[in-house]
């Protein structure tokens, strides 16, 4: 039903049951210089008509750009039937399966979501999702610690081709809890990281190496090299993987001799639009022997006494459900909703449909690859092996490169001065199975007209907006 405010009569008759004479004293504990006091920068409420007319506007100011930008957040295609199951009532309106009798639907979907995530990992189990990809890292991190039971550190072995999103999420999450993220440098040449910049940490107690595959910059890395060292050292291994590229690329339960112990990533590519930076959804898979220390919720297939397929929660590791000091996480949820979508989206396209996104996403940037550094002005950064994105190097400052594509409505890719300055003007591009021949030259040439006007110049001028 709708909110409904309560009337001054309500409140009044409150505080007096309470004892206090209004809302402020409720706060009393709380120092004054620690209150917020009114909100100066939210502004006034409108009415529906105002905010549709707002947002209206805002969509025509942003246009329908032609995205060649990923790190993180890809346009994949989204047939048309995954949005409409998923925003039927019994999808739609479905909240938090917690009774099994009421719930079979939902609690089945997600079983089957379950299915298909450790299929895509090679792994044996996978919970009902997370908030994101980032918080997905960080909860892996809370759980290598716990269930390496080996180790005394509290020690992570953190590649710095690990997307800077998802390093300072994790930061931010496990400072608190005596957890030390140990930054792991790239090859300058290749983008990816070297097993010699592990040595120095072989015989010391390292609780899990995070290995990103392909990492940030698109880059393979040498992922059974890494996984075997880690195990060598006792250590477990936390892949954070892209589900799209698990379609084609060898699993993460395939990585080394023994596989890696956790996958964490961001389930966006799999039927949720990209939106304006979510909600997304983050999965997470592990080894079986790790499950009692999963976050969040496990269901499972079960039998009844009438011989009837039933499903239920069988694993609910949180704060709600146990002792709160016994909870694996104060944080995490499921996103239902978009879980629902990605479900659906993996049934419709199958393993083969999945095999084939992910081929066309490689071909697609190839293709942007090769037409780009067809300019003796970009040139590629890395030397090494690629999948669905790539790191470019633009012999011009980048922003007066990236403003007149944007004048053009093009996302000509990801910024990467911000995170990494040491790569010079660098851009990381991307183009999916949406991205056409055509919309490749359009980029491409709108790319050569603008280093053309500016190299011609003698020096490059900011361009005038449009």
């Amino acid at each position: 039903m709708p909110f409904i405010p309560h009337s001054e009569t309500d409140i009044r008759k409150m505080l007096d049951t309470i004892g206090v004479d209004n809302i402020d004293a409720l706060f009393d504990e709380i120092p004054a210089n620690l209150r917020m006091g009114e909100l100066t920068g939210v502004p006034k409420g409108l009415i529906e008509q105002d905010i549709a007319r707002l947002m209206m506007e805002r969509a025509e100011a942003d246009g329908r750009p032609l995205c060649f930008m990923g790190a993180g957040a890809d346009d994949h295609h989204i047939p048309a039937a995954v949005w409409e199951l998923t925003t039927r009532g019994e999808f739609y309106s479905a909240y938090t399966p917690y009774q099994a009798e009421a719930s079979q639907g939902t609690l089945q979907l997600i079983y089957e979501f379950q299915t298909m995530m450790t299929q895509l990992t090679g792994l044996d189990v996978s919970n009902a999702s997370l908030y994101d990809g980032a918080s997905g890292l960080a909860e892996a991190i809370l759980m290598a610690v716990r269930a390496n039971r080996k180790s005394k550190s509290h020690r992570i072995l953190v590649p710095t081709t690990v997307h800077p999103d998802y390093r300072k999420t994790a930061h931010t999450i496990v400072k608190n809890q005596n957890i030390e993220l140990v930054e792991v440098p790239y090859s300058p040449e290749g983008g990816h990281t070297l097993a010699e910049s592990l040595q120095p940490y072989e015989g010391e107690d390292i609780a899990a190496l995070v290995i990103q595959h392909p990492n940030f910059f698109g880059i393979l890395e040498d992922v059974d090299r890494l996984t075997d060292w880690a195990h060598q050292q006792g250590a477990l291994v936390i892949a954070v993987a892209n589900p799209v590229s698990m379609a084609l690329l060898k699993p993460p339960g395939a990585w080394g001799e023994s596989g890696a112990d956790i996958a964490c990533g961001e389930g966006q590519p799999l039927g949720v639009p990209m939106m304006g930076g979510g909600p997304y959804f983050g999965f997470m898979c592990c080894k079986k022997e790790f499950v009692r220390q999963m976050p969040g919720r496990i269901v499972g297939r079960t039998i009844d006494r009438d011989e009837r397929v039933g499903y239920t929660l069988t694993l609910q590791a949180r704060e709600q459900h146990i002792r709160r000091s016994k909870a694996t996480s104060n944080i995490c949820t499921n996103q239902g909703l978009l879980v629902t979508a990605a479900t659906i989206h993996m049934a419709l396209l199958g393993a083969e449909g999945l095999k084939r996104v992910a081929q066309a996403c490689h071909a697609n940037t190839r293709k942007l690859v090769a037409a780009l550094t067809a300019s003796d002005c970009v040139e590629p950064v890395f030397n090494r092996p690629y999948f669905h994105e790539a790191a470019l190097r633009i012999s011009l400052p980048l922003e007066n490169v990236m403003r007149p594509l944007h004048a053009h409505n093009i996302l000509p890719g990801y910024d990467l001065t911000k995170d990494y300055p040491e790569l010079g003007d660098a851009l990381l591009v991307c183009a999916t199975e949406l991205r056409s021949d055509a919309d490749i030259e359009t980029y491409a040439g709108h790319l050569g007209r603008v280093i053309e006007k500016q190299t011609a110049a003698g020096c490059p001028v900011k361009p005038k907006m449009a």
